[in-house]
């Protein structure tokens, strides 16, 4: 049974250490694969999911993405007095309209958890969506998009198997009772040492969960890293609710690493209709001198 998701939050408060100098003013949101920012693809992705309220979670230093889901008068007026209709057009595409998009500050860097909180007052108690705009995901539908059309209510993380020597990288699921891409958890243990992770199961940066959760979260415990974990509630929650994990169709790419954001250029410039064919030319030639 489809349930309706129509708010979205994307904590997007972080600092961006890894890629420093270029994040030491730009925020790592901000960077772009090909010709969009990270942000903007969990923003579109959200988008085709029938998402209608846009949550960002921010900090100080990110005016540039508050910049970047506002109106740019002056640019538009130089695209339509330039006859620059094309780029005007796909500006307009992805524009938020008015009311759609709130901004919300973390005062301190507490956790996803602690940032998922700071939303509390703008979601209500309505199932919501957190993307971690670092996880990039190449599909059709959207990833969250098939998320929404299989959601059967309470918590629901997507999630992908990994090398078991990864999964101290991720929550990782316990896992019961499978359903086509639905897989039941049991429990959830946030970056298991490899020899004691319970799968390889592993959730990345999309999630749908009932707004029974900032319960959990207001009780501010804390749990690897001293951080207030988001997984860590989820997992208070299970038998509680349903509680699932969701097999996704499609590629994802970590943007918050170096190597993988690169990847995801590669991978999205390789696919683009109109840029592909002298890309993947180019990646040949230069294959010959590596």
């Amino acid at each position: 049974m489809t349930r309706t998701v129509r708010k979205a939050v994307f904590p997007v408060a972080g600092l961006g250490t890894r890629f420093l100098p270029a994040t030491k003013a730009i925020p790592k949101e901000m960077l772009p694969v090909v010709d969009k920012p990270v942000i903007q693809y969990g923003f579109e992705e959200a988008i085709a999911a029938g998402v209608e309220h846009f949550i960002f979670v921010t900090s100080r230093g990110k005016t540039a993405l508050e910049d970047h889901f506002d109106r740019h008068f002056e640019l538009e007026e130089t695209l339509a007095r330039r006859g620059k209709t094309a780029e005007l057009e796909a500006l307009h595409k992805w524009q938020p309209r008015l009311g759609q998009v709130s901004f919300v500050r973390q005062p301190e860097p507490l956790g996803l958890g602690h940032a998922v909180l700071c939303a509390k007052d703008l979601v209500g108690d309505e199932p919501f969506a957190v993307l971690l705009p670092d996880d990039v995901v190449q599909a059709a539908p959207s990833c969250l998009a098939q998320m929404v059309a299989a959601y059967p209510g309470g918590n629901m993380l997507a999630v992908m198997d990994v090398p078991r020597e990864q999964t101290r990288r991720y929550g990782v699921l316990a896992p019961g009772r499978r359903d086509g891409a639905l897989v039941e958890i049991t429990g959830l243990v946030e970056k298991p040492d490899p020899a004691e992770a319970p799968s390889t199961l592993s959730v990345i940066g999309r999630y749908i969960l009932d707004g029974a959760i900032f319960g959990y979260l207001e009780r501010q415990e804390r749990g690897a890293g001293g951080e207030i974990q988001l997984t860590d509630a989820i997992a208070r929650m299970i038998g509680t609710m349903p509680s699932n994990g969701f097999q996704f169709a499609g590629r994802r790419f970590d943007c918050g690493d170096r190597l993988g954001f690169l990847e995801a250029n590669i991978a999205f410039a390789a696919a683009d209709p109109a840029l592909g064919p002298a890309f993947r030319a180019l990646l040949k030639r230069y294959a010959r001198e590596f």
